[in-house]
């Protein structure tokens, strides 16, 4: 007879090392473990939470944890991880933003204030919809810090936004069980989206700020 209830590092982990490291600390810590894996995906988004958040699942279908704690504790994280880079970004701080800015090719500070403006407007609905975008999901935080949004209000689109993102990905390797690895499957290809669409966005700001600045030049010379 086959044991359901051995630890989740007896199963093969198809996607090998981050699996098998979330696996770890799930098998060690449970539920708070998902937790502080997911915190520190926050941190560092080579770590995806397309893969700890399914697992986290799969550990819950097995009765490691229960799925409501698996769903809470990897929110919490979330919020965790998303805290510490506003607090990077608060102690960045504007000034240094814009000084930083100010260095970089092609970059005016007119860009900066537009973008600060822009945030300033919609920076709630960027949050919240911000950390159900991959990439996107933690370097939002570091523009709210820096921008002082309000804490309470970073928190709660932070913990919203988290929680549909979490919910979401923990439910499907609930019930995908020990096919919990399709879902990185289809999330990579959402993720590819997202980083054409980056690609495009920064080469039409390049190539257009580098006609620009052409004819600006031609202008010059005559």
């Amino acid at each position: 007879m086959i044991d359901d209830t051995a630890p989740l590092a007896a199963e093969p982990t198809p996607l090998g090392g981050i699996a098998e490291w979330a696996t770890d600390l799930m098998d060690t810590l449970g539920a708070p473990g998902a937790g502080l894996a997911v915190a520190l995906e926050n941190l560092f988004p080579p770590l995806p939470s397309e893969i700890i958040l399914p697992l986290a699942g799969f550990a819950a279908s097995r009765g490691e944890m229960s799925l409501w704690s698996a769903i809470f504790w990897t929110t919490l994280g979330s919020v965790v991880g998303a805290l510490a880079l506003y607090y990077i970004g608060a102690l960045l701080g504007r000034e240094r933003t814009r000084a930083i800015a100010a260095r970089l090719p092609l970059v005016k500070l007119a860009d900066v204030d537009r973008t600060e403006a822009w945030f300033v407007r919609h920076g709630v609905k960027t949050v919240f919809f911000g950390r159900m975008i991959p990439i996107f999901r933690s370097l939002i935080s570091i523009p709210a810090g820096i921008e002082r949004m309000r804490l309470g209000t970073f928190l709660l689109c932070t913990a919203l936004g988290s929680l549909i993102w979490n919910t979401v990905f923990v439910l499907a390797g609930y019930l995908l069980g020990e096919n919990w690895h399709r879902v990185e499957e289809y999330a990579g290809v959402f993720q590819k989206v997202v980083i054409v669409a980056v690609v495009v966005v920064v080469g039409w700001f390049v190539l257009s700020r580098l006609a620009r600045r052409n004819r600006s030049g031609s202008r010059h010379r005559m």
